[in-house]
């Protein structure tokens, strides 16, 4: 009896969804070209195709070709797309939307750096960490604590002098490419309590986000001290670190009693233009905290707009987050933050 025959075997090909499919053909036309085309879409569909073009920047040939038959000889000149995406796609929403506008969308879609892995530190409680950073430089300290998770990173910054806090928070923010030189500084510190060592490679740490992740983390009381004081030291960092501590997203975390108070000092031509660019579920959630009747209006207003500009969007969104700090400075609403002191 002959054997029966079994067909060829073929590499499986990852099934791509329809934003998938067009961010592989984002990332294989030039930068001019796809400015063009993200210009033309609404401002959840430039988040959408841009968190997409992360997720495919590992593509293979064989799936650019499943994806786009019609287009196989360019891209096989063109993909090997597993390189860092980030360049290019950082050049085509600056270019689309202007750095302002490009910035606030880019920090809701790039994923967070790689940070230095060093083992011993899951073994290290916040104390411990801080008082073997105590009498060490500024810098040091604030590179070991940029490679925490900012939970733990906010308990050590606490930890530490006053005095240092504010010096610290502020490198932290300006971190950029770490030195061989200075990680092997760090890692042979900590490698004198385990015995053991590790090569050292450049990294990427800190920046404005990473530093208010960490004030996010720590108590209100920590950062009412600590952010005047920065001010003092560097305006325009603090400036950068307070806004990237709080973003429009932010506001969902409020109860409905103190949305439904921002929402009702809000000019409804702003709040209109400011929920075009959110998805529907966020968009219920302002609706919500209105009546029936209100809320119906900004829909119908919606609607009739069409399309808008997402600078529109965003600028609108700008003018919400600091109505925001407003009335959450003068009392009139709460906002969710690092955890308070009691007393």
């Amino acid at each position: 009896m002959n054997a029966p025959t079994t067909a060829p075997t073929t590499a499986l090909v990852r099934s791509f969804s329809g934003v998938e499919r067009a961010a592989v053909l984002m990332m294989l036309v030039g930068e001019e070209e796809a400015a063009a085309i993200l210009q033309k879409l609404e401002p959840d569909e430039v988040r959408q195709l841009g968190k997409a073009m992360f997720t495919v920047a590992d593509v293979s040939e064989a799936e650019v070709a499943g994806v786009l038959d019609d287009f196989v000889g360019r891209a096989r000149e063109r993909t090997g797309i597993a390189f860092d995406p980030r360049p290019k796609i950082e050049a085509v929403m600056h270019r689309a939307l202007g750095q302002e506008k490009a910035d606030s969308v880019l920090a809701r879609i790039t994923p967070a750096e790689a940070a230095c892995e060093i083992d011993l530190l899951d073994w290290l409680d916040a104390s411990e960490i801080a008082g073997m950073i105590e009498k060490e430089h500024p810098q040091i300290a604030a590179v070991l604590i940029a490679n925490l998770d900012p939970s733990v990173g906010s308990q050590v910054l606490e930890l530490l002098p006053d005095a240092a806090q504010p010096e610290i928070l502020h490198r932290i923010a300006k971190l950029g490419p770490i030195t061989p030189e200075a990680v092997e500084t760090l890692r042979h510190m900590l490698a004198n309590r385990s015995g053991a060592g590790q090569q050292a490679t450049q990294v990427q740490l800190g920046g404005t986000r990473e530093a208010a992740k960490i004030l996010q983390s720590a108590r209100k009381a920590t950062e009412q001290r600590v952010m005047p004081k920065l001010f003092k030291l560097d305006k325009e960092t603090a400036k950068a670190i307070e806004e990237a501590m709080f973003v429009f997203d932010n506001l969902l975390d409020m109860d409905d009693k103190n949305l439904g108070t921002l929402i009702r000092n809000i000019d409804g031509d702003i709040l209109t233009r400011a929920l075009k660019g959110v998805d529907e579920a966020a968009r219920s959630r302002f609706l919500g905290c209105m009546s029936a009747r209100a809320a119906d209006g900004i829909r119908d207003e919606m609607e009739a707009r069409g399309p808008m500009k997402l600078s529109e969007v965003l600028e609108a969104q700008k003018a919400i987050i600091q109505i925001a700090r407003n009335l959450a400075k003068d009392g009139t609403i709460q906002m969710g933050g690092g955890e308070d002191d009691y007393v």
